[in-house]
């Protein structure tokens, strides 16, 4: 039986291609017990979409929002108790 996670699906806003959001976005979740992805999409928003325990996915969520803050406008989250499907944390 899968264990259960929470997921966070984060839409960020702003000027937030171009300016290695992914690639710090990578470097922040190295630092937690995080697992996900990061993708630039067309509409010129970041997603980024992780799993892990409540406090430590939000703590990474915390983390890269502060570390990237001059960039990010607005900031989408949306939660959900899930089965743990992700592995690793990877740009896509």
């Amino acid at each position: 039986m899968a264990r259960t996670v929470l997921r966070m699906t984060v839409v960020f806003e702003g000027h937030v291609q171009g300016v290695g959001f992914r690639m710090q976005t990578l470097r922040v979740a190295r630092g937690f017990e995080v697992a996900g992805t990061v993708e630039n999409l067309p509409d010129g928003t970041v997603r980024l979409i992780a799993e892990g325990v409540p406090a430590e996915l939000r703590a990474f969520v915390a983390a890269l929002t502060e570390e990237m803050r001059p960039f990010i406008r607005k900031t989408n989250i949306d939660e959900a108790d899930v089965p743990a499907t992700l592995c690793d944390f990877k740009i896509i």
